[in-house]
């Protein structure tokens, strides 16, 4: 087989017209030669730090749609089904993203439960740790999210690290806002990168120490524009990832989509491509080709290098999308959960107090970080109970995997004027989490999805709309299209009932993920993320 074109030699930064002959799914040989063809051929595009879970798609289903969009392999964390059932739930991720030709490249995650402050469904310890590392199916650890145990010498943190180094594995960082001195241990552990930078010093300082730092562009978590401008300088050691993506994003766009961003800004093309295409194959060794003779071919061919428009996509020199169609194909799989708690009663969300003042998490468009307010309380019958006026709405996070009492807190600027929202999707033990303007309503909304043993849902007075996701309460057994179009259904509800976020239900399953400062809500109660300890939600 042969391609024609205008090849984007990237390392070397030069493009030339010329023929790639391809045999037995690799790179025969690149020949310059002149030709009539203008569409530009490179190699493909690599998301260097997602959870394939949070596209509520399987592996398989996932691949169907990256590839549209001239991604050829990811470096999956599949952290989220870990922390519901353990390692099978790692094993079904490689598994059935084995069922494709896509490049799936998962990690061995590290912090099964992610803290002691939660109930998750599994737990993987450092003996687990040395086994998944012993697989060849696992490129690296990854993200050590329990950054107070690196930098306090926690033993079975450290043993975990030590297996990734055993095995001559990268290890994958997760530090939001470690600075200084802090930095530099966690780093000097053997820590490669960072994919929670939010702020350009941050992103510097961490570059200037050595570290690979990831420039991250999710559904929720949006750090492109504060970092980008270190691309020119530092392109050599950034990459592009999603971290956690929305099928209906997806199905719009992936790592394209950034390239033409960056270059949209002046970014100098092969810089911005070696950070979306070069840098994550080589730091993760990763079995993808560069377009060069010998590599597997995994190239791409695009209309133009401003917007990327994606035209085909070739893996180990299979035509995997040609010309507006996927031909990847849906797979037959099990459904496995771990979902065990019983409906919840209206008094199970009352939370008794005479208290004139609250704490109070503010969520923050765009950000995993939440800052704490202080708030005076609105009190009914000695029941704490939302204020709508004041965006101040009652929350709660539900055990799913053991019938206990709901975790009650306040959060700001979900905007509800109705009803409630509610999902199992909560990172990250993926226990119910739901926000709403009555104890009513929530109890509604968190009772659909015991109904349905996981999923997302919204619920009003007169109306309900419920994703239902089997697959271990955090995945659907649709394709995208399906799950995309429901998706996109049931955020435009959340919003019909007044929420001002972009990302509703992204934002929402990260206010129970405790590693990332500042307050948030565990199974277990209110935690201070910035002093790791439990909080009053009574001032």
């Amino acid at each position: 087989m042969k391609l024609q074109g205008n090849i984007v030699d990237i390392e070397n930064q030069r493009i030339f017209k010329g023929e790639i002959t391809i045999k037995d799914g690799k790179i025969f040989s690149i020949e310059e030669k002149p030709n009539d063809v203008n569409h530009y051929i490179l190699p493909g595009f690599v998301d260097a730090h997602i959870h394939i879970e949070s596209s509520m798609l399987v592996p398989s289903e996932f691949a169907r749609i990256a590839v549209t969009h001239g991604t050829v392999a990811t470096v999956s964390d599949p952290h989220e089904i870990a922390n519901v059932l353990g390692v099978e739930g790692v094993e079904f991720m490689i598994n059935n993203g084995k069922d494709t030709p896509f490049k799936f490249n998962f990690g061995a995650p590290s912090c099964v439960p992610a803290t002691n402050f939660e109930s998750a469904g599994a737990v993987i310890d450092s003996e687990g740790i040395k086994t998944l590392m012993a697989n060849p199916d696992i490129k690296y650890l990854a993200e050590m999210m329990n950054y107070p145990g690196v930098l306090f010498d926690d033993e079975e943190v450290l043993k975990k690290i030590a297996w990734a180094k055993h095995n001559n594995k990268p290890i994958d960082g997760h530090a939001p806002g470690l600075r200084g001195d802090d930095v530099t241990k966690y780093i000097q552990a053997g820590i490669s990168t960072d994919h929670e930078c939010f702020t350009f010093e941050e992103g510097l300082e961490k570059l200037q120490k050595g570290m690979k730092v990831l420039i991250r562009e999710g559904s929720a978590a949006k750090n492109f524009e504060a970092l980008i401008d270190l691309l020119p300088e530092h392109f050599e050691n950034m990459m592009f990832c999603s971290d956690d993506k929305h099928p209906d994003d997806l199905l719009l766009h992936h790592i394209n989509n950034l390239c033409a961003r960056a270059v949209t800004k002046g970014m100098d093309v092969f810089k911005v491509l070696q950070a979306a295409c070069i840098n994550p194959v080589k730091h993760y060794n990763l079995d993808v080709g560069l377009l060069k003779v010998g590599d597997f071919a995994d190239c791409i061919v695009v209309e133009d290098l401003k917007d990327f428009k994606t035209l085909q996509t070739y893996i180990n020199g299979r035509l995997v999308f040609d010309q507006g169609v996927s031909k990847i194909h849906s797979v037959p799989f099990e459904i496995l959960n771990n979902f065990h708690t019983n409906k919840k009663d209206l008094l199970d969300f009352r939370f008794e107090s005479t208290a004139k003042e609250i704490r109070v998490i503010e969520a923050l468009e765009g950000q995993l970080v939440t800052n704490e307010l202080i708030e005076e309380s609105m009190l009914q019958d000695g029941n704490l109970v939302s204020n709508v006026e004041k965006d101040i709405l009652k929350m709660t996070v539900v055990n799913r995997y053991q019938n206990q009492k709901p975790a009650i807190a306040f959060i700001k600027n979900f905007g509800l004027k109705e009803g409630a929202i509610a999902s199992s999707v909560g990172h990250d033990s993926h226990n119910i989490i739901a926000v709403g303007v009555s104890d009513e309503a929530i109890c509604k909304a968190v009772n659909l999805l015991i109904e349905n043993t996981g999923g997302i849902c919204a619920v009003s007075d007169t109306m309900e709309k419920v994703v239902a996701l089997p697959v271990a309460g955090i995945m659907s057994d649709q394709d995208a299209k399906t799950i995309g179009k429901q998706y996109a259904e049931l955020d435009k509800m959340a919003k019909q009932l007044g929420s001002t976020l972009h990302a509703p239900y992204m934002t929402l399953s990260f206010m129970a993920l405790l590693v990332i400062p500042s307050l948030k809500l565990s199974d277990k109660g209110l935690f201070d993320g910035n002093t790791f300890q439990f909080t009053n939600i009574e001032v």
